[in-house]
C-alpha cells in the first residue's frame, strides 16, 4: 500500500503565510496587554523567560530537520536511509518497519534530550532563577509557579518535537500551519483572560503549557490516524540504533552550522552592547527584528517545499527540483524588493504613528541591511536545496564564517569604533567572501550546468 508524500500546492503555501502572519501577529497583540498590566520587573522576567526558551532549543542540535528529512525519503519509497546522500526509489511503496524503526529512534533521542532539559532546568536553571528573584520586589511565588511552569513546557515540547518532523516529512504543510494558527489563537485568548483576571507571570506561561499541549495532541491525531496506526501495528520494526547512527552523523553537521548561523545573525546584538550605547543597540536591534519577519516571509515557500525536495531528490527529479528552486528564489527576490521599497518609504512614518520612541537605522544603513539579509537568505535557501540531498558540505564553512564575524566585529567596533556600521558589515563581509555565492552558485550549476533554461 502507497501512502506516500501528499501533494504540496498553492493552499499550503497560502497557509504557510496565514500562520506566519499569526506567530508574528501574536506576539504583537500580547505585548500591550503585558505593558499594560505588568511593571518592567515581570517583563524583565518574560524576557529571560524567552531567552532561556531559544537557548533549551538548541539542544535539539540539528536532529528535527534531519528527522523529518529522513521520514521524507521514507515515505517517498526508500527502503533504507544513507549517511550520505539518498538512495534512489523505484516503486514508491512505503517500508512502514523503516517508519517503525525511525519513530522509535526519534521517541528515544527526545526522551534523553527531555531527561537533560530537565536535569539542567531543574538543578543550574533553578540555581540562576533563584539568585535573578533576590533582585525581583514582585509575587515571587507567582514567579516561582511560572519558573516551573515553564520547565514543564520545555521539558514537553523537547519530549513531542518529533511530532514537527512527521508531520513535515509526511508533507501535511497545510494541517500543520492551521494546527499552529489553532495553537496560538489558544495562547492567545487564555493569556489575555488569564492576565485580566489579575494573574501575573503565570498566566503567560500557563497560556503557553496549554497551547503547545493543544498543539501536540492536533499534530498526534493529524499523523496517527487509525490506518497509519493499522500500517504500522504488524510489521517488524528496524533496528533504531542502526537508524541512529546513519541519521547523527549529518544532524550534528546541521546543529553546527546552526551554531555559526546563530553567531553570524545574533552576536552583533551581544557584544554591541558591550562598545556601542543602549539607544544605538535599540535601534539596531529593533531593524534586525523587522528583518527577521522579512526573510520568514520570504522563505515560506521554500519552508512549504521541504518534504518534496527530499522527495525529488530521492526520485532524482531534476525538473522538479528546478521548479521549487525558480520559486524559492523568485519569493526571496521578491519580498526583499517589494518589502524594501515598502520600508523605505513608509518604515519611520509608522514609527511615529505609534509614537515609538526608538527609530530604526538610518536609511543607508538599512539598504546596506537590506542587501546583506537578501544575500544571507537566498544561501541558506540554497544550502536547503543541497541538505535535501543528505549532503552537508556547508557546516566548516558555516563554522569558518560565524568566527570570522566574531573577530571583525571585535576589530571595527574596538579599534577601529565604526560603531553600527561594525555590526552591520562584520557578518555581510564573512558571508560575502564565500558563502553568499557558494552555494547558490552550486546548485544553479547542479540543476542546470551547462542547459540552463
Amino acid at each position: 500500500m502507497n501512502k506516500g508524500i501528499e501533494d504540496i500546492g498553492k493552499e499550503d503555501v497560502v497557509w504557510s503565510y496565514l500562520s506566519t502572519v499569526v506567530l508574528i501577529g501574536a506576539g504583537v497583540i500580547l505585548l500591550p496587554f503585558i505593558l499594560n498590566k505588568m511593571p518592567a520587573e515581570t517583563v524583565g522576567i518574560w524576557n529571560i523567560f524567552t531567552v532561556i526558551i531559544m537557548l533549551v532549543n538548541i539542544l535539539d542540535f540539528g536532529f528535527s530537520p534531519s528527522f523529518a528529512r529522513n521520514v521524507s525519503y521514507i515515505f517517498s519509497g526508500a527502503k533504507s536511509l544513507q549517511k550520505e546522500g539518498v538512495e534512489q526509489v523505484h516503486d514508491g511503496e512505503v517500508d512502514y518497519g523503516l517508519l517503525k524503526g525511525a519513530l522509535t529512534a526519534m521517541r528515544q533521542f527526545y526522551r534523553w534530550i527531555a531527561l537533560a532539559c530537565f536535569v539542567l532546568l531543574a538543578t543550574a536553571g533553578t540555581a540562576y532563577f533563584a539568585y535573578v528573584l533576590k533582585k525581583y520586589t514582585g509575587d515571587r511565588t507567582d514567579a516561582m509557579v511560572a519558573w516551573l511552569l515553564l520547565i514543564a513546557i520545555n521539558c514537553y515540547n523537547l519530549y513531542t518535537l518529533y511530532y514537527d518532523a512527521l508531520l513535515l516529512g509526511k508533507g501535511y504543510i497545510k494541517r500543520n500551519q492551521q494546527i499552529i494558527i489553532i495553537a496560538q489563537c489558544t495562547y492567545l485568548a487564555i493569556a489575555i483572560g488569564l492576565i485580566y483576571a489579575g494573574m501575573g507571570l503565570s498566566a503567560i506561561v500557563s497560556a503557553q503549557l496549554i497551547a503547545t499541549v493543544v498543539r501536540r495532541v492536533l499534530a498526534y491525531r493529524t499523523f496517527f490516524t487509525s490506518e497509519m496506526r493499522a500500517c504500522l501495528k504488524d510489521v517488524e520494526a528496524h533496528d533504531a540504533k542502526a537508524i541512529f547512527s546513519v541519521i547523527y552523523p549529518n544532524a550534528v553537521k546541521v546543529g553546527l552550522t546552526q551554531l555559526g548561523a546563530f553567531a553570524i545573525t545574533k552576536s552583533s546584538v551581544l557584544i554591541g552592547s558591550v562598545f556601542l550605547s543602549l539607544e544605538a543597540v535599540a535601534c539596531y536591534g529593533i531593524t534586525l527584528q523587522v528583518m527577521d519577519v522579512m526573510t520568514r516571509c520570504a522563505t515560506v515557500p521554500y519552508r512549504s517545499f521541504i518534504p518534496k525536495l527530499a522527495q525529488a531528490r530521492a526520485e532524482n527529479d531534476k525538473e522538479q527540483l528546478r521548479r521549487y528552486y525558480k520559486i524559492s528564489a523568485a519569493s526571496v527576490l521578491g519580498t526583499y524588493i517589494l518589502g524594501g521599497l515598502v520600508w523605505i518609504g513608509f518604515g519611520d512614518i509608522a514609527l511615529t504613528l505609534i509614537h515609538s520612541k526608538t527609530s530604526f537605522v538610518p536609511l543607508t544603513m538599512l539598504i546596506a541591511m537590506l542587501v546583506f539579509h537578501y544575500f544571507e537568505d537566498n544561501h541558506a535557501m540554497s544550502a536547503g536545496f543541497i541538505m535535501a540531498d543528505n549532503k552537508i558540505p556547508f557546516f566548516i564553512p558555516s563554522l569558518v564564517s560565524g568566527a570570522a564575524t566574531l573577530v571583525l566585529l571585535f576589530i571595527f567596533l574596538g579599534p577601529l569604533e565604526w560603531g553600527m556600521w561594525g555590526l552591520i558589515l562584520a557578518g555581510g563581509i564573512a558571508q560575502a567572501a564565500y558563502q553568499n555565492w557558494k552555494w547558490p552558485a552550486m546548485v544553479i550549476q547542479e540543476l542546470w550546468g551547462n542547459n540552463r533554461e
